[in-house]
């Protein structure tokens, strides 16, 4: 149930070299410069004369530099790389009333990760990313994607001392995105991407995150991309129940599975526009650009390209930066050369069936 299927136009360069588009982007994270990584500790050292201003510019210099850098690939959206952020649930949980923080937990090995408890009702305070959208979208020549972690995401991955079920806790935290949304509207953002990686590992839940999602984008004007981004997982446990999600675009990470799962959507029938992984995250080789151009190729058996996007498989933060940009720059290159193939007829697009099936 996609909302506009005209609105990814304006995200389409005046310059933009072909008549096919496929808009490309960049799930979020990225790796941090090592000076950040250094300043960060800097700033957590009683002892430092190392002080808040400081790590306000610091955190400006990088989130200018990685905007640069996405810019410079050549990405038609961009994002700061979540320079100023943490954690995907700590970062938010420390911005909204309602949540405190008592320790780190063990998650897995000898990773550790300080899971928030919510003691109280949440509440919405002040904007949560207002500020660092602005300070992109001035640095930006070209529009400016914000990532925000989802309300499921939020709930079931944080401690639950005040509500009678986390579905109450998620659908109150849904009505506090929404409000952050009309902020960042009002600030001038027209590209938003929910990430709901907890649905995932608890897919039979469908139903509560498109309930989720009716709260997050209701009042939010149609000409608002609103995406939302899943990782990894069995697909076939939330397809095709996510045709009914209330967005523009659900971006999958496939890639990294070498598109086993494909087939699970390549039936005519998905509903919003595919953001597909055309990069594996989780792996420092850099594809080739005739290798990306085969991936891209896997997602037009789901969708034609009008209705394509592509990106990583996920946040790029845990590979080398180097290897990040190089796959963006490859990514890039490949999406311009299938464009050109769709153009001059050398690529075909799969004839779909859409006719409903006979009962």
């Amino acid at each position: 149930m996609a909302r506009d299927a005209e609105n990814r136009a304006q995200f389409q360069p005046e310059d933009h070299p072909n008549e096919s588009f496929l808009l490309t982007s960049i799930v979020g994270s990225y790796p941090k410069p090592k000076w950040l990584n250094r300043v960060d500790e800097l700033a957590e050292d009683d002892d430092s004369k190392f002080t808040g201003d400081h790590l306000h510019e610091a955190h400006d210099d990088a989130c200018r530099l990685i905007t640069e850098e996405h810019e410079r690939a050549g990405l038609d959206t961009v994002v700061d790389g979540e320079m100023r952020r943490n954690e995907m649930v700590e970062f938010f949980a420390h911005r909204i009333d309602g949540y405190e923080f008592n320790g780190p937990v063990k998650v897995w090995g000898h990773n550790y990760f300080d899971k928030p408890s919510v003691v109280e009702k949440v509440e919405y305070d002040e904007p949560w990313l207002v500020d660092e959208f602005e300070f992109t979208d001035e640095v930006a020549d070209r529009p400016v994607k914000v990532p925000i972690t989802g309300p499921y995401t939020l709930a079931y991955w944080a401690f639950n001392e005040a509500y009678e079920s986390k579905e109450e806790l998620a659908y109150d935290l849904a009505d506090l995105v929404n409000e952050e949304i009309e902020k960042l509207v009002e600030a001038g953002a027209r590209y938003i991407q929910i990430d709901e990686p907890a649905l995932a590992t608890t897919p039979d839940d469908h139903a509560i995150v498109g309930e989720c999602l009716e709260r997050i984008v209701d009042g939010i004007p149609e000409e608002v991309r609103i995406g939302l981004h899943v990782c990894y997982g069995d697909y076939s446990r939330i397809y095709p129940e996510l045709n009914d999600y209330p967005v523009d675009e659900v971006d999958l990470e496939l890639c990294n599975g070498d598109y086993e799962q494909i087939d699970v959507f390549a039936d005519g029938e998905f509903a919003p526009d595919l953001a597909l992984g055309a990069v594996d995250a989780h792996d420092a080789t850099v594809e080739s650009v005739e290798e990306i151009e085969a991936n891209i190729k896997q997602g037009l058996k789901v969708v034609p390209p009008e209705k394509l996007t592509i990106s990583p498989d996920c946040g790029l933060k845990l590979l080398p930066r180097e290897a990040a940009y190089e796959k963006m720059d490859n990514m890039i290159e490949a999406a311009r050369n299938v464009e050109a193939g769709l153009d001059d007829g050398s690529i075909d697009v799969p004839v779909r069936d859409t006719a409903p099936a006979d009962d």
